[in-house]
């Protein structure tokens, strides 16, 4: 529950203390989530799934994660990308309010991920709790702006994107409880948590950071990441 609650909340916390936070900035954030990402979706995730179980297992949950989490981002609002033009005033506080609930039901999947990596190892846990804790903070920023601009106060403001993050908690209860089940549900939870990630980086933090800081930031953000995701690796 901390990596939600910490990770949205603290991007509540940012957007308020930068004021204006540019789209450059918003989206080097996300490249660098994304490098780290797909270091630990391919050094960590998938090896410890087919490990586990073997390459069946593995792409079962694969297959399972992406599919779950693309009927997620179909049926429900989810944008990174901060932005305080495109939407009137009154509208700011419904805009928040969605992308708040959207969030919410996203986290609960990432949850999933993190309940499973702790099964599988301790330290497989702690770094996915670390990383999407980290993959939260933007989602806080995107929550948080229309809500400023909305007129909530800076309390409001700071609990409505920690409140974002409660259902990763419970999420990871329930992937804990299934991981634990077989090695084969095991294996098959660890590869959704792999299929689950694997959908954030490529549909939402590659695409958004291009968008919002272009092309040599972007991947400037996704080289560092992906360096950090290396060591942090071999350090866990």
């Amino acid at each position: 529950m901390l990596a939600g609650v910490v990770g949205t909340g603290a991007g509540g916390i940012l957007s308020i203390l930068v004021k204006k936070p540019t789209p450059r900035f918003t989206g080097t954030i996300l490249a660098f989530a994304a490098g780290v990402m797909l270091s630990i979706i391919f050094l960590e995730l998938i090896v410890e799934a087919m490990v586990s179980t073997g390459h069946w297992p593995a792409i079962i949950g694969l297959t399972l994660g992406m599919g779950v989490f693309y009927l997620l981002d179909h049926y429900l609002p989810h944008h990174h990308t901060v932005t305080a033009e495109d939407t009137p005033f009154k509208g700011y506080l419904k805009k928040g309010t969605l992308l708040a609930l959207g969030i919410g039901m996203h986290n609960l999947p990432e949850g999933l991920a993190i309940g499973t990596g702790f099964v599988g190892s301790a330290e497989l846990g702690l770094s996915l709790a670390i990383l999407i804790g980290l993959h939260n903070i933007p989602e806080g920023m995107a929550v948080a702006a229309p809500l400023k601009q909305g007129g909530f106060n800076y309390l409001k403001v700071v609990s409505i994107t920690a409140l974002a993050g409660v259902p990763m908690g419970l999420g990871a209860l329930i992937g804990a409880a299934i991981g634990s089940i077989s090695d084969n549900i095991l294996g098959i939870s660890l590869g959704f948590a792999a299929g689950a990630m694997l959908y954030i980086v490529c549909d939402e933090l590659i695409p958004d950071a291009y968008e919002s800081a272009g092309a040599h930031l972007s991947i400037f953000g996704i080289f560092t990441g992906t360096i950090l995701g290396l060591l942090f690796t071999a350090w866990f």
